[in-house]
C-alpha cells in the first residue's frame, strides 16, 4: 500500500477505464488517505474520517469500473448494491444493515482464501498421504511394538510396505494413478436452512441458521472418485483444517472495517425530487435516513462480531437526470464531501475504449474465436467505424455509454461467433466495409435498432 501512491493509482485505473480523471484521482486520494491514517498516533487515527464521494453520471461511463479496479489494487473487500434495493423499515425490501454483514462475509472469504493460499503445500502434503492410505491400505499389523524386545514385530514386512509406499508416491505425483478410483468418507453438510422473511428476520435471526444447523448430527457419507479429484477434495479439507475460524473472523472484521469498500449505486433513485412527503418519497427519505448512521458510522452485528462503520469508504454514484444531490438529506449530503462529475463518452472516447485497456473488445473477441481455429483481424477503419455506430446509436436512443460497444460487438460478430466451430483454420478480416454490412440496416432502422440495439 505504501507504494501506491495517488499517481501511481491513476496509472493503474487508466489500464482499464478510459477518460474520466477527475473521479480517479478523487478515488486515488481517498485511497492514499486511508494509508496516511493508519501512520498516525492511536488516539488521532480514529478521528479521521473516511472522505466518502458522489459519482454523478449517465450509466455505462465508468463509475462501477473505477471503483471495482480500486478495490482489486488494494485487495480490498468490495460489496456493489443498489440503493433502490432498501426500503424504509417496516415496508417490503431489505434492512440497510444488509450491505455490512454481506461486506462482511466478502472480507472473510478474502481472508479465508489468503489463509489457503498459504497453508496450500502442507495440506497438499497431507492429502497425499491420505491418499496413499486409501491407494495403499497399511497391513493388519502395521507398527506393532515386540512389548519384550521393544522393537517392530516384523521390520521386513514394514520395510517392504514402505518401499512400495514409496514406489507409489512417485506414481501418483507423475500421473500415473489418475485413473484410478478411490472410495474414501467425506463431511455431510447436511440439510441447507434458508430463512425466509423481511428484515427484522433477517437481523434478529443472524446465528439462527447456525443454530438450527448446529442440532443435526454431524455426518459423513461415502464418496468413490478418480485420484486427481480425491487429491483435491482431500487438500481442500486438509487446508480447512489448518486455518483458525476465530483468528479468520477476527482479521475478517478488522479488513472490513479499515479496508472495505462499499459501492453504493442508483442513489439517486432514492432522492426526493419534490418537497411533498406523499407516495414513493415517503420510502425514499427513510432510506435515506436509515443509510445516514450507517454512513456517519455505527455497529453492525454480524454473525461473526460487531463491526464499526466509522472508517468504511461508501462511494456513491447516480445518473440524477430527475433528482439533484441537493435533493438528498442534507445530513447524508455533508457525509458525501467529494462530489466528482463523470463525462459523457463520444466516439473519441470509444475508439479508445475499443483499443487501450488491457481487457478491450478488439482483443477478447479473437481470443474467443481463436479457440476454435479462427483467426480473426480488426483493421484501424473497422474500429472507428464500431465506435462511429455505437456514438450515434447513443444520439437517437437512449444513451447507455461504453456498454453501447457490447451490444454492437456481439451483433457484428453474430455470424462469425454461430459458424465457427466449421471455420477451423480460416482467417477473417474484418474492416470498415464489413461493419458497415452487418450493422447498416439495423442501425438505418430506428424501430429494429430499439430492440437488438
Amino acid at each position: 500500500m505504501e507504494n501506491l501512491t495517488p499517481k501511481r493509482i491513476v496509472e493503474e485505473l487508466d489500464r482499464y477505464v478510459i477518460g474520466q480523471g477527475d473521479a480517479k484521482r478523487a478515488v486515488a486520494v481517498a485511497l492514499r488517505n486511508r494509508w496516511r491514517r493508519q501512520q498516525l498516533p492511536e488516539e488521532m487515527r480514529d478521528e479521521v474520517a473516511p472522505k466518502n464521494i458522489i459519482m454523478i453520471g449517465p450509466t455505462g461511463v465508468g463509475k462501477t469500473e473505477i471503483a471495482r479496479r480500486l478495490a482489486r489494487l488494494t485487495n480490498s473487500p468490495f460489496i456493489k448494491i443498489e440503493a433502490s434495493k432498501f426500503t424504509e423499515v417496516g415496508y417490503v425490501g431489505r434492512d440497510v444493515e444488509s450491505m455490512i454483514r454481506d461486506l462482511t462475509e466478502l472480507a472473510r472469504n478474502l481472508v479465508q482464501e489468503e489463509y489457503r493460499e498459504q497453508n496450500a503445500a502442507k495440506a497438499e502434503d497431507i492429502a497425499l498421504e491420505r491418499l496413499l492410505d486409501l491407494l495403499l491400505p497399511r497391513p493388519p499389523g502395521f507398527g506393532a511394538i515386540d512389548p519384550v524386545s521393544a522393537q517392530a514385530k516384523d521390520p521386513l514386512g514394514e520395510e517392504h510396505y514402505g518401499r512400495t509406499r514409496e514406489k507409489f508416491r512417485g506414481m501418483l505425483l507423475e500421473g500415473k494413478l489418475d485413473d484410478r478410483e478411490v472410495e474414501f468418507e467425506v463431511a455431510d453438510k447436511g440439510p441447507e436452512i434458508q430463512l425466509m422473511g423481511g428484515a427484522d428476520l433477517e437481523q434478529m435471526g443472524i446465528n439462527l441458521k447456525d443454530m438450527i444447523g448446529g442440532m443435526f448430527p454431524s455426518q459423513t457419507r461415502t464418496r468413490r472418485m478418480k485420484v486427481p479429484e480425491a487429491f483435491k477434495l482431500l487438500t481442500q479439507e486438509e487446508g480447512d483444517k489448518l486455518i483458525d475460524p476465530d483468528k479468520v473472523n477476527v482479521e475478517a472484521i478488522a479488513r472490513t472495517e479499515q479496508s472495505g469498500i462499499v459501492f453504493l449505486d442508483e442513489v439517486d433513485k432514492i432522492a426526493s425530487r419534490s418537497n411533498g412527503s406523499h407516495g414513493p418519497d415517503v420510502s425514499r427519505e427513510g432510506v435515506q435516513r436509515d443509510l445516514l448512521p450507517i454512513v456517519e458510522g455505527c455497529t453492525v452485528q454480524t454473525k461473526y462480531g460487531h463491526v464499526r462503520t466509522d472508517h468504511i469508504l461508501f462511494i456513491a454514484a447516480g445518473a440524477f437526470h430527475m433528482a439533484k444531490p441537493s435533493d438528498l438529506l442534507p445530513e447524508l449530503q455533508g457525509r458525501f464531501p467529494i462530489r466528482v462529475e463523470l463525462d459523457s463518452l463520444g466516439l473519441e472516447e470509444f475508439v479508445r475504449i475499443l483499443q487501450e485497456p488491457e481487457n478491450a473488445l478488439v482483443v477478447q473477441y479473437p481470443a474467443l474465436l481463436a479457440t476454435e481455429g479462427v483467426k480473426i483481424t480488426f483493421s484501424e477503419d473497422a474500429v472507428k467505424e464500431v465506435a462511429s455506430f455505437a456514438a450515434r446509436i447513443n444520439e437517437q436512443m437512449e444513451n447507455i455509454g461504453a456498454r453501447r460497444l457490447h451490444t454492437i460487438m456481439e451483433r457484428l460478430f453474430e455470424e462469425i461467433s454461430f459458424n465457427a466451430p466449421e471455420m477451423s483454420g480460416q482467417e477473417v478480416d474484418i474492416d470498415a466495409a464489413y461493419v458497415r454490412d452487418r450493422l447498416k440496416d439495423i442501425v438505418e432502422d430506428l424501430d429494429l435498432s430499439r430492440y437488438i440495439l
